[in-house]
């Protein structure tokens, strides 16, 4: 935690922090294209069977030719119950006489029916081309649909792990850097599959790297900015994370043939990777790592651009030693992943970490699955959801300083699952009031996110952040992955799923309570920072309690 003094002498705030921002807000801002991408690449349009009578261009019958194509499709295609032709079946022959039926009767006989043996025929007035049209993934094959969607979070959950790992063993700027060129060449490659089964393979590898560009990209900021500062940097961080969304929804209405679209938002990790040369190491995660030489140079390029002329003759190998002692020592001994959940203090903190985004995340994805109350404008829905969480995610701001970083989380968990509970029992006429309560909701759950990201960040030891958020991405992958099978409780009790999805953050939310408070201390380095971290607490309030009495 010594290294708050560093910082104090490169300059807390200055044009290198703001330099730092705008390179890598622009990652996050696009990674998130490629987490949602499936909402628009993988759409479904309206679809019925190929049939040869009305779809050969070949065909020349003079008993069809004065017929309409509106006639042709009732004698072709079945209707469903609400009097629409059926997507999956076809009449096996033309039913001429339905052309001449004004009603229903009830005493002719069903005529056979069969599937779509020739193929479908796609309503491309929304999608001129999507996955779904190009592979035919409909009718007995849509479960196929959420194959691609489904490897994509798997990608992201071992992607978490292996760079989580990788980032504290090799630096958080050079994993950074290939998941960048990794994305856009895996991105770019499944513009361009020839076929459903590699690009799932592609997507399943660009879930690999995204989740690299958010971890490193926010760990760079994080460690590089002071306790008065970070909040409103992670904040910055999650409101890009929503911005991606309205970003995502424009593209998609300007692109919308897929590949295009996948093409787009891929090429600009290239620029990134490009950019991403003027980046700086974390001169924090090179000391605790036993590099003091080179993170004194890091220090001293931040010093340079932040204008501290005077900062090189501070800034010498024999006072980073003297300052950073104890994380030096620290350092002499290596961790693993096993220290995580072998040290008891740790372990305990981990646990209930994971718990806390595992059941933050459930909430979250159950209420996008009941959201599409906002209309069949998925255009507009996207980019009116991101908007609304974008301004939430500032509530944290609000708060944080004042209630403290336990509260906070607390009671944004605890009123998300109330609102849940009390959506379960309004009935399904009172159609406004239940839209109400699922928009504040999940504007509640995104807030949650955020000041669980600034809780998470203060309370994980440095030598272990980036494994930790490799694990805290895998709870919340399996989060996202159970949320939806949770509404198959809908067969036993038709309101069991929405109490679950309000038991989860309530619960979580009071064990929250079990974990110390971090408001106003620097971040912590090593495992003995976190074992002291009450003293350090009581030191950080004597303090400031003294500045307090000082100023009056």
């Amino acid at each position: 935690m010594a290294f708050q003094e560093l910082l104090d002498q490169v300059g807390g705030l200055g044009r290198f922090h703001i330099l730092q921002l705008v390179l890598i807000v622009p990652y996050i801002l696009m990674v998130l294209s490629h987490l949602l991408l499936e909402n628009f690449t993988a759409a479904i349009p309206a679809h019925r069977c190929w049939v040869n009578i009305l779809d050969n261009d070949t065909v020349s019958d003079n008993d069809t030719g004065i017929l309409s194509p509106d006639a042709l499709l009732r004698i072709s295609i079945p209707l469903d119950s609400e009097l629409r032709p059926q997507k999956c079946q076809r009449f096996i022959h033309p039913q001429w006489q339905l052309l001449h039926l004004n009603g229903t009767f009830t005493n002719m006989t069903e005529p056979d029916t069969e599937a779509c043996l020739n193929g479908w025929v796609y309503d491309q007035s929304s999608f001129p081309s999507t996955i779904v049209s190009e592979w035919d993934l409909v009718c007995s094959y849509q479960s196929q649909r959420s194959v691609a969607q489904f490897l994509f979070m798997a990608g992201m959950l071992v992607g978490g792990f292996i760079n989580g790992h990788l980032s504290d063993r090799f630096g958080r700027k050079l994993i950074l850097r290939c998941c960048l060129l990794q994305l856009t060449v895996f991105g770019m490659s499944a513009a361009f599959a020839p076929s459903f089964l590699i690009y799932c393979s592609l997507r399943f590898l660009s879930g690999c790297c995204s989740i690299g560009v958010m971890i490193n990209s926010s760990i760079l900021i994080i460690e590089w900015i002071r306790p008065q500062s970070k909040v409103l940097a992670i904040i910055l961080i999650s409101c890009a994370l929503s911005l991606g969304q309205v970003l995502l929804g424009g593209l998609a209405f300007a692109f919308r043939e897929w590949r295009t679209l996948q093409t787009v938002v891929s090429v600009p990790f290239f620029v990134f990777f490009l950019s991403s040369r003027w980046l700086v190491e974390s001169a924090r995660w090179l000391i605790i790592n036993n590099k003091p030489d080179e993170g004194l140079k890091e220090l001293r390029k931040v010093a340079h651009r932040n204008g501290m002329k005077n900062a090189g003759e501070t800034l010498t190998v024999e006072a980073l030693r003297s300052i950073m002692k104890d994380e030096l020592e620290a350092a002499q001994t290596k961790t693993t992943e096993c220290d995580l959940f072998c040290t008891p203090g740790l372990r305990k903190i981990n646990c209930l970490l994971l718990f806390v985004r595992f059941a933050n995340t459930i909430p979250f994805y159950g209420i996008i699955l009941n959201l599409q109350h906002f209309g069949s404008n998925i255009f507009l829905f996207q980019i009116v959801f991101g908007a609304l969480t974008a301004l939430v995610r500032c509530l944290p701001l609000l708060v944080l300083n004042y209630m403290g970083r336990r509260t906070t989380q607390t009671l944004f968990m605890v009123l998300t699952g109330l609102l849940i509970l009390a959506n379960t029992f309004v009935p399904q006429e009172m159609q406004t009031l239940r839209v109400a309560l699922a928009s504040v909701g999940i504007g509640l759950a995104a807030a949650s996110f955020t000041s669980f990201s600034i809780y998470f960040c203060e309370i994980i030891p440095t030598v272990f952040r980036a494994r930790m958020l490799g694990f805290e991405t895998l709870a919340s992958r399996v989060g996202a992955t159970l949320a939806p099978l949770l509404m198959l409780l809908q067969a036993y009790v038709s309101t069991l799923p929405w109490i679950t999805y309000g038991a989860f953050p309530i619960t979580a939310g009071l064990a929250v309570l079990f974990l110390p408070e971090t408001k106003g201390l620097p971040l912590l380095d090593t495992i003995q920072d976190l074992q002291n971290i009450k003293e350090l607490s009581r030191k950080v309030n004597e303090i400031n309690t003294h500045i307090k009495v000082t100023k009056v």
